[in-house]
């Protein structure tokens, strides 16, 4: 029998929740042809043409694609420059050059949304002394955390900044695997303008994972200096095969592509290999499929709280990226939820995910990842580390109907006692 075999009760919750989010589904769309609008705008000023996704190999000198790529990044994303490669292994990697390059020695990095998601942990040299974390090289850490009701700070952040040792301001846009909500462009906003009042001249960066095209606006057209992600997320849309992005101020793109290289070098390096089509094309679907992994996040929002379980964001909440926690009272419960969004994979659905331990992670981690491309979390995935409180995060979804279909097998496992 097929696992898409529902019973009645979870056909019956799909109808309910589809009525219940017609209202949010519609507010997507708007985004989404807003956003499609504005790609498909710098693709033609940029004059994009097929002689821009030939390969090249080894240097990479002149590879006149990369270049309009990073310039695509740079305009979409309403930054001076940008730095799109293939070698960025992820967008942790694209985080710590972007880290790396905008702080010295004696400096201090300063966290204005509590402590950062346990990857960059290591980069920053919270879980003990590593070679080549920031601690290593004298970087200090500092942070802010969200008020009781999960937002910005202000009047902490404004006296943090103080410090006259302080060297970058960092903001995390997502969540992470935290209990705070994401923030949407408009508390960037107001934090990038608390920074500015205080001292005007320190860098802000925005870890802008997971947010990409969710709102019309991004972090640098509100007063960021540096984004960066990962390209397996919402600007690859769900074509490139691995890479991240840095975009922003001119000088602060140039230092962190001195990192992620060697100094002076300048991102002037770089094979693209073949992969420039699918950057290219992906790019210009990535509107689309974020809506497409938003509608999944709604939906599945609105069949969990039906079925008694806590969503966040709710099904009507606005959203500022594309990730959805879901809480359960048992972590059996959580570990079923996963296996079930796993047999709805269109990759590896018979397999059955169990905790283990991830590089980067300090406790077991559930992930149900059936996806065309490891990791991809633009691809419906759903992981959650194995501690109290139990919460699921899922996101993704390239398109709805398959996102759909992952979220009522997790619903149908649930109810099965």
């Amino acid at each position: 029998m097929s696992v898409f075999s529902f019973s009645e009760r979870v056909l019956e919750l799909e109808q309910t929740a589809m009525t219940h989010c017609a209202s949010a589904f519609a507010q997507i769309d708007r985004v989404s042809e807003q956003n499609t609008r504005r790609v498909l705008e710098a693709f033609h000023r940029h004059r994009v043409s097929e002689m821009h996704f030939a390969a090249s190999t080894g240097y990479g000198l002149g590879d006149r694609g990369r270049e309009v790529l990073d310039a695509l990044f740079a305009d979409i994303f309403g930054g001076e420059a940008g730095f799109v490669r293939i070698g960025l292994v992820s967008g942790t990697h694209a985080i710590t050059a972007a880290l790396f390059g905008m702080l010295s020695p004696g400096q201090t990095l300063l966290y204005v949304t509590g402590k950062p998601y346990d990857t960059l942990h290591g980069v920053i040299g919270l879980n003990g002394i590593h070679h080549g974390s920031m601690k290593h090289y004298g970087i200090g850490y500092a942070q802010v955390d969200p008020t009781m009701d999960g937002a910005p700070d202000l009047d902490a952040i404004r006296l943090a900044v103080q410090n006259p040792d302080i060297g970058a301001v960092a903001i995390q846009r997502s969540r992470g695997y935290s209990t705070r909500k994401s923030l949407t462009i408009d508390e960037i906003a107001r934090i990038c303008e608390a920074v500015r009042e205080v001292n005007p001249d320190v860098p802000i960066f925005v870890d802008n994972c997971y947010g990409e095209f969710v709102e019309t606006r991004e972090p640098l057209q509100v007063g960021a200096d540096l984004i960066a992600g990962s390209l397996i997320k919402n600007p690859g849309g769900g074509l490139a095969p691995s890479g991240g992005y840095i975009v922003g101020r001119a000088d602060l793109v140039e230092a962190a592509a001195n990192r992620a290289t060697a100094p002076g070098l300048q991102g002037e390096y770089g094979a693209t290999l073949g992969h420039n089509h699918l950057l290219f094309q992906g790019l210009f679907l990535a509107p689309h499929t974020v809506a497409q992994a938003l509608k999944t996040a709604v939906f599945a929002s609105a069949v969990m709280e039906a079925l008694g379980y806590k969503a966040d964001p709710a099904p009507l909440d606005m959203r500022t990226d594309i990730v959805q926690m879901l809480s359960f009272d048992k972590s059996d419960e959580l570990i079923r939820f996963c296996r079930g969004i796993q047999q709805g994979a269109p990759v590896d659905a018979y397999v059955t995910p169990e905790p283990g331990s991830m590089p980067g992670y300090d406790c077991p981690v559930i992930m149900a990842a059936g996806a065309f491309h490891q990791g991809s979390t633009i691809e419906l995935s759903a992981d959650a580390p194995l501690r109290e409180p139990y919460s699921a995060y899922l996101q993704g979804g390239l398109t709805f109907e398959s996102g759909k279909l992952g979220v009522l097998s997790a619903a149908q496992l649930l109810l099965e006692d």
